[in-house]
């Protein structure tokens, strides 16, 4: 049985710890460990299943598996562990867990590095910078592409990185939500459309698609919800965010990506996507969003304040959730 209120408590505390704290470097982040235990386990599987289709279809379903099963066997024992110890080091380490969880503050600093490069007009940094929060080439892009490339992943991230986690935390704790952020990782890892991860990496991406659905559409929402709200110099647009949401949300190859993605472009009234370079080919993708205005760098922080504003709704809509439960 899932004490309510604690769990409440836990959560809240891991998500003003990512306010305060982000991701520091010198803090060894346990995706790492599983992106690690990732590769190692693609190495074993593709030897021992060999390359052909169905093969590595069935290897993807065995590392979905095992990263799902292994993520859930290590957070669940930890917390057991600490629990036989004391239940205010349970409680403390659960908090932990859940500030991991979260990517706010790291999301914010990494792409105002962009925005910061973009400022001294230094290109070649300002790739370099965005290189290291998207999956797309960036060599070839302009000024434009940097900021759009900046503001896309914010968008998309804001789903992915602060949604999803506290939606399954909110259910299960987490344990659940480490089990969500494993499948995201191995998404981010192998599930590209490519040669080489067409269908070792199928399973991780249909499982990411599927985990990922009901996040995607109720941060979209709160998204909408949110650039209604007072803003300096009028700077998002509440009805054109509802009206391209509702156009767009489906322009692009994933289910679940254009959907805040068309909200933030509504939002700050520009036009996101189109054509990029992933791993020298390039990949035709739709439009998001009126051209209504150039895109500039200023739009970087706009869509930050977007995703703080949009974060601490979802962690009150959090709380009433757990207050709610609590009382059945």
């Amino acid at each position: 049985m899932i004490d309510r209120v604690e769990l409440l408590a836990v959560i809240a505390l891991g998500f003003l710890l990512d306010q305060v704290l982000g991701d520091p470097h010198w803090l060894y982040h346990p995706v790492r460990l599983i992106g690690t235990y990732i590769s190692f386990l693609e190495k074993g599987i593709r030897k021992i299943f060999g390359d052909g289709e169905r093969a590595l279809l069935a290897g993807g379903v065995v590392l979905v598996l095992f990263v799902t099963g292994t993520t859930a066997v290590v957070s669940g024992g930890i917390l057991y562990a600490c629990g036989r110890i004391s239940p205010g080091l349970k409680f403390l380490v659960s908090v932990i867990l859940c500030y991991q969880l979260f990517a706010v503050r790291s999301l914010k600093d990494e792409s105002m590095k962009v925005y910061r490069e973009l400022k001294k007009d230094d290109l070649p940094a300002a790739r370099y910078a965005v290189s290291m929060i998207v999956g797309r080439d960036t060599e070839r892009l302009d000024m434009t592409g940097v900021t759009k490339a900046a503001v896309e992943t914010v968008a998309e991230n804001t789903s992915d990185g602060v949604a999803a986690p506290l939606f399954y935390m909110t259910l299960g704790g987490p344990v659940l939500g480490w089990i969500y952020k494993a499948v995201n990782t191995m998404d981010s890892m192998v599930g590209y459309k490519n040669d080489k991860y067409l269908y070792l990496g199928r399973a991780a991406a249909k499982l990411d698609d599927l985990l990922n659905f009901i996040p995607a559409r109720l941060c979209a929402c709160v998204m909408i919800f949110a650039s209604y709200l007072p803003s300096k110099d009028h700077e998002f647009d509440g009805s054109h965010a509802k009206e391209i949401f509702l156009r767009d949300r489906f322009n692009h190859a994933s289910p679940n990506s254009a959907q805040t993605e068309s909200v933030c472009a509504g939002s700050l009234r520009i036009r996101l996507a189109g054509d990029a370079w992933y791993f020298g080919k390039l990949v035709k993708k739709k439009y998001i969003g009126d051209d209504l205005r150039p895109v500039e760098i200023e739009d970087i922080p706009r869509a930050n304040k977007l995703l703080y504003r949009t974060s601490w709704i979802l962690m009150g809509l959090c709380a009433v959730v757990e207050m709610v439960l609590n009382l059945l």
